[in-house]
């Protein structure tokens, strides 16, 4: 057995006992010792003895898991032995100049933290790294040395005389220097939050050493608990008043937390190893023993003559990465004598995995997982397998949990969502009271104002006039509150699209050609598609959105990402036409006054906009405008800066600088400092670059047409309003598609929403408002994707993190209606902030735009499987379809995908087909129920799914098993169908590779992993991948 050899206590998954079987044939025997688990009462408060007697070999031939899975499983009869959160605090006895001191030099809550006597300050948290000969050490000390179990002792002085004289009863420890152990284990103990306040330590000090030395020989010989008392230790009412804990760190500590002390230490009285571990019956504030005002449970001593510091501190670590483990904590509050404990320390060994020792570096520190899974797999006994669950059931399970199952009924769907999402309208309400409420909602006030703008001056161009930005802000109005106030999913963002202009650039240029009115003839077709959605409600048709897997959304969502980022670019270009860099001689010279006695070199130095503050007089034929040459330089800097400090500033919390509260708040709020910063600088530097422009009246852009479209005119005629159901078919299908890929994505199961969806409300409540909308004359809004995510995005909630070292973790979204409203209740009142509004620059609104589109494509596997493509195997991210799928059956699919994509783009660039783009998402279906005769049910699982990545790793181990049935066109050409070799050379359980520095000494290394999952969520999973 390599006694360098290294281990790393990480809360990983998987177990692989045999690798600790190499050292032994059968799993770990219970060889304890011959001595009693005694735990004697306080004799001053009277009680009998409560010694705990066990058989040798209880559970000899039973392994260490179901050992453990026993002890865990047994009912608790009082609550003496529940457990609670423990906090792990190590001291070493140390000579601190005449003084002899416990010091602190670790502590553990979940991951460890050292003292780093170069730096004097605390480590960052990492995973412990544990030598193997310690834990085999401290076993040895469990078997041999003393376990008492239920002490009763109130004060650190009563616990000392009760373990010394355990000591002696066992003859491990020689009566004559009892009291010298004990006056050990009364020293003082020091924290190293208390050197900031050392320039006060030596006057206390002094005063205590005054009155220790008052004190005779003979009187110390006679009283040594006097002696000891009077010492500077932590049993003395001196130190009681000096120690105040560590109020800043106590923030760190969960709520009903016990801690767990270690106290390791040499001492030249002693001949023979010292150990004890003790856990008392309640827990008790021990004076000074740990740093934060916390009740101890568990004290673990460990003293020995000198030369053996080193590996004393080893073990005593060992001992506290044993106290943070959740099974082998849960095991130390319910054991009820030795063998218990042994069993929980063999269990923490079965689940370890050996690295050898000449391919890891145990210097280094192991930062903490991004994610620490579950060990309730640890916990219980493997369950029974169950009855295979039918898979088309459990399929129609799930639709109709998510409401998209149809009733049988007229509005049958409609009502169940109603009955969703009643229950929670009020908390839609309430869960809105947060800053980051307020910071998304400026932040899409901005990201929604603009495209409206320019909508509206694109619709102008299509239209007429006849709608143009005022009437586009009015619709947002009148259709944000609406639908803010009565959705299903109001964190859907509405908004106008590109092939909605498309098709009322058809529909005027088709009045123009027939005579007819274009606002009549459109309120007919708006009528109609009101009326054709409500049907579709009524008939439960919202449940075809179960067709629409991730192929589709994908895809859709790529592509209007991509089009916000070209977009982006191609407006700042049309500035760089508009004013060019290079415009020639700019003919425009600054004169001195009239009668002034300098001359025109003297005022030719002054600009354009500066040569009137000191009376001078422009002349040349360019005077009337500002030069421009700047500002198509200007907008590239604008519009790249406003990208780059929302970038940076919104990964922000993730940062090391400033408290957390800090970082969320310029996190959240990200996009709004971005805005502000960039508009100051253009502001400062006087370029005149181009301004939103925003109405300034509440009135129709045409003169001639009202807020109430007439239904009859005398240019159409009577039947106009019966064949508009024609292109009323096609815009259906239009905003059909556009709003349920939007809903399906916003729905994700990796945003883990809470409160249900609810597609037959949201379709319902958008019929009327488009009834609304024709009937005044309004563009149509649907649901917008790209602003959608964003919005999604900017309310996700995170972990608050207790534990130094904890990740935060995605717990889900802020689910409300508020945001929304507010968004477009403030579009509705922008007429008045047009003062205001009008010195916002277009280039920074543009990299808003930039900025949404990028943000929106972190999180698509779509965008992640084509990055792949351009990566070396050995760089490409550990993603779990990887780990499961042929690298070129990826990149098939991939390619598949990607054409599909280009389609896409290229229907949309052209007015001509740009119609049909609705159409080609219902044939994008079509194209992905194709794919079945391509790739295996085994692959579209794993490629074309909605699972979270972390659910999907956790049924990753049960894919193996399943039957491969490869469709028609995979047996014909079977390309691809190579296995694609990986080497995996970190742990399991780590989702991310393992960095950092630091850490114990040793050649090789045991990584402790456990189950990554719930066996509940494994089995679902596994049945939902079975086919």
């Amino acid at each position: 057995m390599p006694q360098q050899a290294q281990l790393k206590h990480i809360h990983g998954h998987g177990r692989l006992p045999r690798v600790i079987a190499t050292e032994s044939s059968r799993p770990w025997t219970m060889n304890s010792s011959s001595g009693d688990d005694e735990a004697p009462k306080d004799p001053r408060t009277g009680g009998e003895d409560f010694t705990q007697q066990f058989t040798e070999n209880d559970f000899e031939v039973t392994p260490p898991a179901q050992r453990v899975q026993f002890i865990l499983g047994e009912d608790v009869d009082d609550g003496t032995h529940v457990s609670h959160p423990l906090f792990s605090e190590m001291g070493m006895l140390v000579k601190e100049g005449d003084e002899i001191e416990w010091k602190e030099t670790a502590r553990w809550i979940k991951f460890e933290e050292d003292v780093e006597e170069g730096g004097n300050r605390w480590s960052k948290p990492h995973v412990a790294t544990l030598s193997l000969h310690s834990l085999f050490e401290l076993r040895r000390l469990l078997v041999n040395g003393s376990v008492m179990l239920d002490m009763e002792a109130q004060n650190l002085e009563v616990m000392a005389d009760l373990v010394c004289d355990h000591m002696v009863s066992a003859g491990t420890l020689p009566p004559g220097v009892k009291d010298k152990v004990k006056d050990a284990l009364l020293r003082r103990h020091r924290h190293q939050h208390e050197y900031a306040k050392k320039t006060r330590l030596p006057i206390i000090r002094s005063l205590a050493d005054m009155r220790n030395h008052s004190s005779s020989k003979k009187d110390m010989v006679k009283s040594p608990s006097n002696q000891s008392m009077a010492r500077p230790g932590s049993g003395t009412e001196l130190s009681e008043q000096q120690h105040k804990g560590n109020t800043h760190f106590m923030r760190k500590i969960p709520p009903g937390a016990e801690a767990s002390n270690i106290l390791v230490g040499e001492v030249d009285f002693l001949e023979r190893t010292l150990s004890c571990f003790i856990r008392l019956s309640q827990a008790v504030v021990l004076g000074d023993l740990t740093e934060v005002p916390v009740p101890t449970r568990f004290v673990f001593i460990l003293l020995g003559p000198p030369g053996s510091q080193s590996n004393f501190h080893e073990i005593g670590r060992a001992m506290a990465t044993l106290m943070s483990d959740e099974i082998f904590h849960e095991v130390a509050y319910r054991a009820r004598k030795r063998d218990h404990l042994l069993s929980g320390v063999d269990e923490f060994l079965d689940a370890v995995t050996v690295l050898p020792p000449g391919e890891w570096d145990p210097t280094i520190r192991i930062e903490p997982p991004a994610a620490i899974p579950s060990q309730e797999v640890r916990k219980r006994p493997p369950e029974l397998p169950k009855e295979e669950v039918d898979e088309e059931e459990e399929e129609a399970r799930l639709r109709e949990e998510n409401g998209l199952s149809r009733t049988g009924r007229l509005f049958g769907g409609l009502i169940n969502d109603i009955k969703r999402k009643a229950p929670w309208y009020i908390s839609d309400y309430k869960d809105a009271l947060s800053m980051q409420c307020v910071a998304s909602w400026i932040f899409l006030y901005f990201a929604c104002l603009s495209p409206i703008i320019t909508f509206g001056g694109l619709l102008a161009e299509a239209t007429g006039k006849h709608m143009a930005a005022m009437e586009s802000l009015v619709s947002g109005f009148v259709c944000g509150m609406g639908y803010g106030f009565f959705s299903g999913q109001p964190l859907t963002i509405l908004g106008s699209t590109g092939p909605v202009l498309v098709f009322e650039s058809i529909i005027y240029e088709f009045c123009l050609k027939m005579g007819w009115d274009y606002m009549t003839f459109r309120f007919w077709i708006g009528m109609w598609v009101a009326g054709i959605c409500i049907v579709l409600t009524a008939i439960d048709a919202s449940a075809l959105v179960c067709y629409i897997t991730r192929f589709t959304e994908e895809n859709f969502a790529t592509l209007i990402a991509f089009i916000f980022i070209y977009k982006a670019i191609e407006n700042v270009m049309v500035i760089g036409k508009n004013f060019p860099v290079n415009q020639g001689i700019y003919d425009c010279v600054c004169t001195p006054p009239i009668g002034s006695n300098a001359s025109v070199i003297d005022y030719a130095k002054y600009n354009w906009d500066s040569c009137e503050s000191y009376n001078g007089t422009l002349v040349g034929g360019d005077c009337g405008t500002p030069p421009t040459e700047n500002v198509f330089l200007m907008s590239v800097v604008l519009c790249a800066g406003t990208f780059l400090i929302s970038t940076v500033l919104k990964e922000f919390k993730n940062a090391l600088f400033f408290p957390s509260i800090v970082r969320q708040y310029i996190s959240d709020f990200s996009v709004l400092i971005a805005i502000f910063a960039m508009s100051f600088f253009d502001y400062s530097l006087g370029v005149p670059t181009q301004k939103l422009e925003v109405p300034n009246e509440l009135k129709p852009t045409l003169s001639t047409r009202g807020w109430l479209i007439p239904p009859f005119v005398e240019k159409n005629p009577w039947w106009s309003a019966i064949i508009a159901v024609f292109p009323a078919l096609l815009g259906t299908i239009l905003i059909f598609m556009d709003q349920q890929i939007t809903a399906v994505i916003v729905n994700r199961k990796e945003n883990k929403l809470k409160k249900g969806c609810g597609y037959h409300l949201d379709l319902f409540i958008l019929s009327i408002l488009i009834a609304i909308c024709s009937m005044m004359g309004l563009p149509w809004f649907v649901a917008a994707t790209v602003l959608s995510i964003n919005h999604v995005n900017s309310l996700k909630l995170e972990s608050e993190c207790s534990a130094p070292g904890e990740k935060p973790q995605f717990l889900g979204v802020r689910e409300q209606r508020v945001t929304h409203i507010l968004i477009f209740l403030t579009i509705g009142v922008s007429v008045l902030l047009t003062p205001l509004l009008g010195n916002i620059p277009m280039p920074v609104l543009f990299g808003v735009f930039l900025y949404m589109g990028v943000a929106s494509l972190k999180g698509l596997q779509f965008f992640d499987r084509i990055l792949i493509m351009f990566m070396p195997a050995k760089y490409q991210p550990d993603y779990m379809f990887l780990r499961q799928v042929p690298i070129k059956r990826v990149h098939l699919f991939t390619m598949i995908q990607l054409a599909c994509l280009i389609i896409l783009w290229l229907i949309k660039s052209f007015s001509q087909t740009s119609i049909l783009f609705p159409l080609m998402l219902v044939v994008m279906i079509g194209i992905r129920k194709a794919l079945d005769l391509v790739f295996t049910r085994r692959e579209l699982k794993i490629l074309d799914d909605i699972m979270p990545e972390m659910t999907k790793r956790a049924a990753a181990d049960d894919l193996h098993k399943l039957d491969a049935e490869v469709g028609l066109l995979a047996r014909i050409f079977p390309w691809g169908k190579g296995s694609r070799s990986r080497v995996v050379t970190k742990p399991p359980g780590l989702d991310d590779g393992i960095v950092g520095s630091g850490g114990a000494v040793g050649a090789g290394l045991i990584t402790c992993t456990t189950s990554n999952a719930n066996e509940k969520e494994f089995e679902a999973q596994s049945s939902l991948l079975k086919k």
